[in-house]
C-alpha cells in the first residue's frame, strides 16, 4: 500500500512538472503570424484599388433588390379587408393560433 501510494504521488508530481515545461510566452506569441515580404507600398495599393472594382464591398444578403409594383392600392386594402373577414388571416395581436 505504501509503495502504491508513493509511486503514484511521483507520477503526479512528474506530469505537473511536464506541464509546467511546455509553457510558453505569456502573450501566445508561438501563434502570431509571421509575414516576410519584398512588396512595395505601391504595388500592395495598386493591387487594393483593383481588387476594390472588380469585387463588391457590400455583402450579398444586404442586398436589396427593387421591385415596381402594378397592383392598386384601394385593390389591396379590399382584398385585405376581405380576407379578414372570411378568416384567412388573424386579427390583434394574438390572433388565431
Amino acid at each position: 500500500m505504501n509503495n502504491t501510494a508513493r509511486f503514484l504521488s511521483i507520477a503526479a508530481v512528474a506530469a505537473f512538472a511536464s506541464f509546467g515545461a511546455q509553457a510558453d510566452e505569456a502573450d501566445a506569441s508561438q501563434f502570431a503570424t509571421k509575414f516576410d515580404t519584398n512588396r512595395t507600398r505601391a504595388e500592395v495599393a495598386a493591387e487594393a484599388s483593383t481588387v476594390a472594382l472588380t469585387s463588391s464591398t457590400i455583402p450579398v444578403g444586404s442586398r436589396v433588390l427593387s421591385f415596381t409594383s402594378t397592383a392598386d392600392r384601394a385593390a389591396v386594402s379590399a382584398q385585405a379587408v376581405d380576407a379578414l373577414r372570411t378568416g384567412k388571416i388573424s386579427s390583434g395581436e394574438i390572433g388565431s393560433l
